[in-house]
């Protein structure tokens, strides 16, 4: 074998080119540049925007869902259509309906662009890279369409139609990046287990009560999933230990008592609160009812029963 020969089996693999777009997004999950921007832009969010009522109606725990997603339905569809207006021959009618819909999509913006800042700042840092690419591009966007609605409302149409092109496609661009962080970093959705069709019907043993100190939440399993168990008395509420917001282990939460004097667990990680009684979300940001169990006590056994 020759020289040449064997120095190219001595190579090791090339690294691989980023040219899909997911590849290219994966990478932005690595990008720890971006640490320091998130970390102050986190910080001044957090210490503005204190656990209340205001935080809990922009994360949507009173529709029992995020509200950011729906939300950007508005701005997108409005500029989308905008767009298509825009493709049409130039008429007085098409014009004024294309000025109507980028100032609409400007009025949603704002609220839009506060519930996902509010979403943002509790997630992992891996979803907060991808998130605040995802915000630098809707932001362009979203300026760019001001600017287009400015030119429009000068009567320089071409020019208002170019920016609305422009801020377009960074509006799809920010577009894919919420779709990567609602998809793929499941960002949003519930992380908690999904016990209807993790635990079979009926009572199960889950170990002896003895085990089970007063007042203080212990961890326990079932089958497959992880159980937060707490026992007051003789009273026993169980809750899948996975929190729905994004997964933290609330059997390590604080207990506390809420203003309805009902005994609550706060995540160690975000601070969602749940009713230890049933799992209902008392704060944000989790948004959706921890899955809960029956408990019964039978020959010094606990047994637990998914309620549906």
């Amino acid at each position: 074998m020759n020289r040449r020969a064997s120095n190219i089996f001595r190579r090791g693999p090339r690294p691989s080119v980023r040219s899909h777009p997911v590849e290219m997004v994966e990478g932005l999950e690595h990008a720890s540049a971006l640490d320091r921007v998130i970390r102050g832009v986190s910080t001044v969010v957090r210490r503005t925007l204190r656990p209340g009522p205001a935080k809990d109606l922009l994360h949507g725990v009173p529709f029992g869902h995020p509200a950011h997603p729906p939300l950007t339905d508005l701005p997108m569809g409005c500029w989308m259509s905008a767009a298509v207006l825009d493709l049409m021959p130039p008429a007085a009618g098409t014009q004024r309906a294309s000025r109507a819909l980028v100032a609409a999509g400007l009025s949603t913006a704002v609220p839009t662009a506060l519930t996902g800042l509010a979403d943002w700042s509790v997630l992992h840092r891996e979803q907060q890279r991808v998130g605040v690419v995802h915000a630098v591009s809707t932001a362009t966007a979203t300026a760019l369409y001001a600017a287009s609605l400015v030119a429009r409302r000068r009567g320089r149409e071409v020019v208002g139609r170019t920016l609305g092109f422009v801020g377009l496609t960074a509006l799809l661009a920010g577009g894919y990046l919420g779709g990567h962080l609602a998809f793929r970093q499941a960002a949003g959705a519930s992380h908690a287990d999904q016990i209807a069709h993790l635990v079979p019907l009926g009572w199960h043993d889950l170990c002896p009560v003895t085990e089970l100190p007063d007042g203080w939440p212990v961890l326990r399993r079932l089958g497959y999933i992880s159980l937060f168990v707490l026992r007051e008395g003789d009273d026993i509420h169980v809750l899948a230990d996975r929190c729905s917001h994004l997964a933290g282990p609330l059997h390590q939460g604080r207990i506390i008592t809420d203003d309805k004097a009902e005994t609550c667990v706060v995540c160690p990680w975000h601070g969602s609160t749940f009713r230890v009684r049933d799992g209902s979300v008392v704060r944000g940001p989790a948004t959706g009812r921890q899955p809960a169990f029956e408990s019964r006590v039978t020959e010094g056994t606990v047994q637990v029963r998914a309620i549906p």
